[in-house]
């Protein structure tokens, strides 16, 4: 795709650089995946150091939806020049009483993923995967490797076909 000055590689050539969930997925998806500095993993120091512009990345973030009791959790995509609107459109949308960033913890737990990696790619299946309509028509996007060394390039409309996403405006 060749997004900023990385070197990418067919993500099927290194599974090595991607969390195990993430590796079980990505065969034939035509995925690009390059390796970064997992200290500039977090997208603004990441974006700055190798030329990515913050309207090609997109960040994943993990929502616990909260309804009587029950906690579900679900994935929102947004380029990292978008702010989800979390208390509102997802929180609607989702049909919760209540709505958080999952807690840290939780994130890596149940998805088997570093944090500040976490992909849509190799989620638990009956996580909704919210793509942002910015995201969805985008014709290449950086996003998680699943670990914070390596990222992922995909097109976006990859991202809107994944078998549980759902394209909505995200920011309002």
């Amino acid at each position: 795709m060749g997004i900023g000055t990385l070197d990418w590689v067919p993500a099927e050539e290194r599974l090595d650089l991607l969390a195990e969930p993430v590796a079980r997925v990505v065969a034939g998806l035509g995925a690009e995946v390059a390796e970064i500095d997992p200290g500039l993993a977090d997208t603004a120091a990441f974006c700055e150091r190798y030329g990515v512009g913050m309207d090609e990345s997109a960040n994943c973030v993990i929502v616990a939806a909260k309804r009587g009791g029950e906690v579900r959790y679900a994935a929102c995509m947004v380029l990292a020049t978008t702010r989800a609107d979390v208390n509102g459109v997802v929180r609607r949308h989702l049909d919760a009483r209540k709505i958080s960033f999952a807690p840290q913890d939780d994130a890596v737990g149940l998805t088997g993923m570093e944090y500040g990696g976490i992909t849509p790619l190799g989620l638990p299946e009956e996580w909704p995967v919210l793509v942002d309509e910015a995201v969805a028509a985008h014709p290449g996007v950086v996003i998680g490797s699943g670990v914070r060394r390596s990222k992922l390039a995909v097109p976006g409309s990859l991202l809107a076909g994944l078998k549980t996403a759902q394209v909505i405006n995200l920011a309002n």
